[in-house]
C-alpha cells in the first residue's frame, strides 16, 4: 500500500483562493443590497421613532418604539385623532410623537381641563384621566398647520407649552400605525 501525500497544484490553489474570493464578494453584494433596501424603506415608506417619555400613555408607553407610514399623507391630510411623527417646531432636529387635536383654521380653547374646538367640547375617549385645570388657553391654528397634544395631558410637553405652538404640514413625517417594541406588535389608535 502506498502512502503518497497528495500535493495541490498551482492551478488547484488558484481555484480555491478564487472560490473564497467569490464567496466574500457574494456576501458583500448581499449586504449592499440589504442596506440599499433598508435605506429606501426607511427614507420613503416608513418612519421609526421611540417615545422617550410618558406623554402618550396609556396608548404608547415610555420607551416603546413605533413605526409610521410615510405614504399615508401623500394624497390626504392628517385628521383629528391621528397619532403622528413630526419635526418639533422648536428644534426641527428632534422628532416628536403626538396626537392631532386642532386642524388648519380652527380655534382650540382649553378651559377648566377640557378641550374645545371652535367652541364645541372635544370627545377624547383615548384619555386615561381628566386633564388638570390650568388658566384658560386660546389658540388659532394657522392654515396648513396643526395643533398637537399628548394623550397623558398632565405629563406632556405639547403644543400648549412650546414657543412655536403649531406644526406645519410639511413637518409631519408619518402617521403612526404600530408599536413594535417591546413585543408584542400592536396597532396604535
Amino acid at each position: 500500500m502506498s502512502t503518497k501525500k497528495y500535493k495541490k497544484t498551482n492551478n488547484e490553489e488558484k481555484k480555491e483562493g478564487s472560490s473564497v474570493g467569490k464567496e466574500i464578494l457574494s456576501w458583500i453584494e448581499v449586504f449592499l443590497i440589504a442596506a440599499a433596501i433598508a435605506f429606501v424603506v426607511n427614507r420613503f415608506l416608513i418612519a421609526n421613532s421611540v417615545v422617550p417619555t410618558g406623554s402618550m400613555e396609556p396608548n404608547i408607553m415610555s420607551g416603546e418604539r413605533v413605526f409610521g407610514s410615510r405614504l399615508t399623507y401623500l394624497n390626504s391630510d392628517p385628521q383629528r385623532g391621528d397619532i403622528v411623527i413630526f419635526r418639533w417646531p422648536d428644534n426641527e432636529k428632534i422628532y416628536f410623537v403626538k396626537r392631532v387635536i386642532g386642524l388648519p383654521g380652527e380655534t382650540v380653547d382649553i378651559v377648566q381641563g377640557k378641550v374645545y374646538i371652535n367652541g364645541e367640547l372635544l370627545d377624547e375617549p383615548y384619555l386615561a384621566e381628566p386633564m388638570l385645570e390650568e388658566p384658560p388657553m386660546h389658540f388659532e391654528v394657522p392654515e396648513n398647520a396643526y395643533f398637537m397634544m399628548g394623550d397623558n395631558r398632565n405629563n406632556s410637553a405639547d403644543a400648549r407649552y412650546w414657543d412655536n405652538h403649531f406644526v406645519y404640514r410639511d413637518k409631519i413625517i408619518a402617521k403612526v400605525g404600530i408599536k413594535y417594541w417591546p413585543f408584542p406588535i400592536e396597532k396604535v389608535e
